[in-house]
């Protein structure tokens, strides 16, 4: 079982079930049970697709885009 939770920094992250810390991107080490458990999924393989729906819903498109493509 994997639990799908986010950091302060607001980063969507997931940790296997009985896991006591987790490391954000951000540099924060998190207490996993002191953080609000947003869904529980069995497969780590869902708890990556998880992630990627909730940061895209979040903060739009994960996509790259080309650096011509930017507007200036």
């Amino acid at each position: 079982m994997y639990l799908i939770f986010r950091c302060g920094c607001g980063r969507v992250l997931y940790a296997k079930e009985g896991v006591k810390t987790r490391k954000c991107t951000c540099g924060k080490t998190i207490k996993v049970k002191e953080r609000r458990i947003f869904k529980k999924v069995e497969t780590q393989a869902d708890a990556a697709e998880t992630v990627r729906q909730m940061q895209e819903d979040i903060y739009g498109g994960t996509g790259f885009q080309k650096a011509s493509d930017l507007k200036h």
